[in-house]
């Protein structure tokens, strides 16, 4: 049966590009800034959105994200919250890293990590931790601003989390989505039917 109500829309944004995202390392709790690349496309992205109709911005408070999400601010007038499970996972003992470099000096803990997600990286946290914060992250917005579009501005493992969760997609469907910087996402909650992924990694306000 289709569903009886008006949606809550979620729009995600993948913060911008940062020094550690060009070179392919773990960023989880460092809390590095935009490269000037990544404000422009921080820019890009709010013009997108102008006319998205968005009522709140909720970021993740790592610098990365509240730079993405005044760009988007500046545009829409929409105001900025931020909430703590949003942020990105944290890798510990990975964190700056590139895959290539883990693997290499810790290549057990890596395979492990990479078949459970209930393995945390050494002092890091777990896929099944992230999921369990942004998933309750994502109950406090939906509980709160019903049948409005809300964006969303955070990491790579959190909005592949609220994508699989959407599509009831195991833990492991997160090493098979790819996410661009600076890439939007849009899903479709309904209070009494099904979450409707709408888009994924859609890059084209990046274009030229």
């Amino acid at each position: 049966m289709p569903a009886q109500s008006e949606p809550t829309v979620t729009l995600l944004l993948r913060h911008g590009q940062t020094p550690l995202s060009v070179q392919k390392r773990y960023a989880g709790r460092s809390d590095v800034p935009l490269t000037e690349t990544g404000v422009l496309q921080a820019a890009a992205a709010a013009k997108r959105l102008a006319s998205a109709g968005i009522g709140v911005i909720v970021a993740s408070p790592l610098l990365r994200a509240t730079r993405t999400a005044q760009e988007v601010a500046e545009v829409t007038g929409a105001p900025v919250v931020t909430d703590e499970g949003f942020r990105e996972t944290d890798f510990g003992a990975w964190e700056g890293l590139t895959f290539a470099e883990v693997r290499q000096r810790w290549p057990a803990e890596m395979t492990a990590w990479l078949a459970d997600p209930a393995v945390a990286p050494p002092g890091g946290e777990s896929l099944a931790e992230v999921s369990t914060r942004v998933t309750e992250a994502l109950h406090r917005v939906l509980a709160s601003r019903q049948q409005q579009t809300i964006l969303i501005v955070s990491h790579v493992t959190p909005i592949k989390t609220l994508v699989a969760a959407a599509l009831l997609a195991p833990p492991a469907a997160l090493y098979r989505m790819h996410l661009d910087v600076a890439a939007l996402c849009e899903i479709d909650w309904y209070a009494d039917g099904p979450a409707v992924l709408r888009s994924f990694n859609d890059t084209g306000h990046l274009s030229g």
